[in-house]
């Protein structure tokens, strides 16, 4: 079954008035992840607490101040990570997804060797963050460019 409505595809739904949304991840290697985030993968901050209800975090603008990634310090891992509990970068171009992982390089981090098939036939590179959660940067854009498996030849 599915749910994609093709008449309203791209556009956002009138019924759900959202001004900004966010994604909120512990963390138990908090500076290690912030570190990371911030300085290696080039995320900006926009905000920082301490002490905010019992919790420290990090707030991250995806790519701009009304998309968020939140990372809150815990003191224990919450578990294990799942194979599907990943972020996705879809960057402009081969050479933007060519530069991150020069950056990523020059800070020692590989990409992962083994990475979920989707990722491997459409080009997408696989990292893990200090939680070890994937992170994957894309050469291509969803919903602007055909995913390179499905391009003709």
């Amino acid at each position: 079954m599915s749910l994609s409505n093709t008449a309203s595809a791209g556009r956002w739904p009138a019924r759900l008035p959202v001004g900004s949304f966010r994604v909120v991840r512990p963390s138990a290697n908090y500076e290690q992840t912030i570190q990371f985030y911030r300085d290696l993968v080039g995320l900006p901050v926009l905000e920082t607490f301490q002490g905010s209800y019992g919790e420290d975090g990090t707030i991250f603008g995806l790519p701009d101040s009304a998309t968020h990634l939140e990372i809150v310090r815990v003191r224990e891992p919450a578990g294990p990570v799942n194979w599907f509990d990943q972020l996705v970068f879809y960057l402009a171009d081969e050479p933007s997804q060519q530069d991150v992982m020069a950056r990523l390089a020059a800070h020692g981090l590989q990409p992962a060797l083994q990475q979920h098939p989707y990722w491997q036939a459409n080009g997408g590179i696989t990292y893990y963050d200090p939680d070890g959660r994937g992170v994957i940067f894309a050469s291509w854009i969803y919903g602007r460019d055909i995913q390179p498996a499905s391009r003709p030849g």
